[in-house]
C-alpha cells in the first residue's frame, strides 16, 4: 500500500505546494486531508504560476486524480472559482479528475461574517486569522450543528438548511457582538446554485483511496498549513483549527491505519509566519528585507491567501526537531535555498536558554515561548547564484555545509534542496 505523505515543518508556507508537484509526478491520487482556503500552495510550471487554495496541488499534472478529503472544511464560491481558474489555463478539473468527500464541511458566508466579528472582539489580542471563516466552519462541525457537502445531494432541504444556519448566526452576531446579519435567503440562494454544479464532484473518498491503495496505486498525501499551526501540538493559541500533523492524514482521508513509505517533511532554509505569535528567531530591519523580498515575485514571502507580508527570521533547529518527532518524519526537503544567497552570515538556532538554564528540546511543547532565547550557531554564507545548478557537487561548499549542519543537527536525512520556483529548479543530496 504505497502512501507517502508532505507536511509542513514549520508555520506553513513552506514551499510543500512546488514539492507536491515534484513528487506527483509519481502519484496516481493526491489527497489534501485538512484545512480550507486559508491555504496556499503556489506552482510554478514554465510561465504559468498556480496559486492554489482547495484544490490538491497535485492537479497539475495531467494523470493524477485529485482528492479533497473529509478533514477539509470548503467554500463552495471559492472551489468554483479556482476550478475556472485552473481550465482557464488548460488544466481539466472535471469530476473525472476531481473528488470530494460527502463528509467534508462548508464554508459559508455566516461563518466568515463570524469570524470577522470573533477577530474584531478580541482587539490588540487577535489571532490574525485570514479571515476565511474556517474556525467557525470547524466550530460548527464540532458542535454538530455544521452543513456536509452530502447535504447538497438534496437541493430542496439543502437551501432551507443554509437559510436556518444562517439564521442562527446571525442571532449571535447581532446579540453578541452587535455586527450587522447577512440575509439568509440570498446566501441560500447562491450555495443551491453552488450545489448545482458541485453534486457531480461528490463521493465516498474514503473507499476510493482505499480501493486504490488495495490495487497497489500510488497515493500522496498533502500537508496544508504546518506542523507549528497543528491545533494540538502548535504554537496554541495561535494556531489553525484543523490538524496539520501526518497522523491526520488516516482520519482526514476516512482510511485505516496503513502502512506509509515516506513521511516528508518540507522546510524553508529560514523562517517565516503570517499573523500573530511568538517567533523566537524573527529578524528585522534590512535582514528581514532581504529574506522577505519586494512582493514583486510570487516566490517573495507574501501570503498567498492573504497577501500580508510574512515575517521572516532565521531557521529555528529547536522547533525543526520538534516537527520531525511529532511527525515521524522519514525525510527532509529543503526550499528556498536561493533567497540565502548573497548573505555573508548566517544563524541557524540549535537551543534556547531560559535565564542560565539551556534546552536541547522544549520542556513543555511550542505553545508558550516567551521565557526562552534562541542559541544561534554561525555560519559562512555564500554569494554565488544557484538558480542554475542541478547538480550538489556544483553548490557552493558553503551551502553544502549548511545542509549538512541542518542535517546533522535534526538527525534526519535531506534529500532534496530547492533553488528557485520551477520544476526542475531541485537538487538531490548526495549522500
Amino acid at each position: 500500500m504505497p502512501l507517502d505523505i508532505v507536511i509542513g515543518t514549520q508555520w506553513g508556507d513552506e514551499g510543500k505546494g512546488r514539492i507536491v508537484d515534484l513528487l506527483a509526478a509519481q502519484a496516481d491520487i493526491v489527497a489534501r486531508f485538512n484545512g480550507g482556503d486559508n491555504a496556499g500552495h503556489t506552482v510554478t510550471v514554465g510561465n504559468h504560476t498556480f496559486k492554489l487554495h482547495l484544490i490538491p496541488s497535485g492537479i497539475i499534472h495531467p494523470h493524477t486524480l485529485g482528492v479533497m478529503g473529509n478533514g477539509m472544511v470548503i467554500n463552495p464560491s471559492n472551489f468554483l472559482s479556482e476550478v475556472e481558474m485552473l481550465q482557464n489555463a488548460g488544466v481539466s478539473v472535471g469530476p473525472e479528475r476531481l473528488r470530494i468527500s460527502y463528509a467534508a464541511h462548508l464554508i459559508t458566508p455566516a461563518h466568515r461574517a463570524m469570524d470577522l466579528a470573533q477577530e474584531t472582539a478580541r482587539g490588540s489580542a487577535n489571532l490574525g486569522t485570514t479571515g476565511r471563516g474556517i474556525g467557525p466552519a470547524y466550530t460548527g462541525k464540532t458542535s454538530r450543528n455544521g452543513l456536509r457537502m452530502e447535504e447538497m445531494l438534496n437541493p430542496a432541504t439543502f437551501m432551507k438548511k443554509v437559510q436556518l444556519h444562517v439564521e442562527e448566526v446571525n442571532k449571535i452576531l447581532v446579540d453578541q457582538y452587535h455586527a450587522e446579519p447577512l440575509d439568509p435567503r440570498a446566501v441560500a440562494r447562491e450555495y443551491t446554485n453552488c450545489a448545482h454544479h458541485m453534486i457531480p464532484y461528490i463521493s465516498d473518498t474514503g473507499l476510493l483511496i482505499d480501493q486504490a491503495l488495495r490495487s497497489g496505486q500510488r497515493v500522496l498525501a498533502e500537508g496544508a498549513q504546518g506542523t507549528l499551526l497543528d491545533l494540538d501540538h502548535g504554537t496554541y493559541p495561535y494556531v489553525t483549527s484543523s490538524s496539520a500533523v501526518a497522523p491526520a492524514v488516516f482520519t482526514g482521508l476516512g482510511i485505516g491505519i496503513t502502512p506509509v513509505d515516506r513521511v516528508v517533511g518540507v522546510t524553508k532554509a529560514f523562517q517565516t509566519r503570517v499573523g500573530s505569535g511568538p517567533f523566537p528567531t524573527e529578524v528585522f530591519g534590512k535582514t528581514a528585507e532581504r529574506l522577505r523580498g519586494t512582493g514583486k515575485n510570487p516566490w517573495d514571502e507574501f501570503g498567498t491567501t492573504t497577501g500580508r507580508p510574512r515575517r521572516v527570521g532565521w531557521l529555528d533547529g529547536v522547533l525543526l526537531r520538534y516537527a520531525l518527532r511529532v511527525n515521524g518524519v522519514t525525510e527532509l526537503m529543503v526550499t528556498k535555498m536561493d533567497v540565502l544567497s548573497g548573505l555573508s552570515t548566517l544563524r541557524l538556532s540549535v537551543g534556547y536558554k531560559s535565564g542560565e538554564v539551556r534546552y536541547q528540546d522544549l520542556p513543555m511543547g511550542p505553545a508558550n515561548l516567551t521565557p526562552f532565547e534562541p542559541i544561534y550557531e554561525e555560519m559562512a554564507g555564500w554569494e554565488e547564484d544557484v538558480t542554475a545548478v542541478r547538480r550538489w557537487q556544483d553548490l557552493p561548499a558553503a551551502a553544502r555545509d549548511y545542509i549538512r549542519r541542518i542535517e546533522a543537527y535534526c538527525g534526519v536525512p535531506i534529500k532534496r534542496v530547492s533553488v528557485g520556483p520551477e520544476r526542475d529548479q531541485v537538487v538531490e543530496v548526495i549522500s
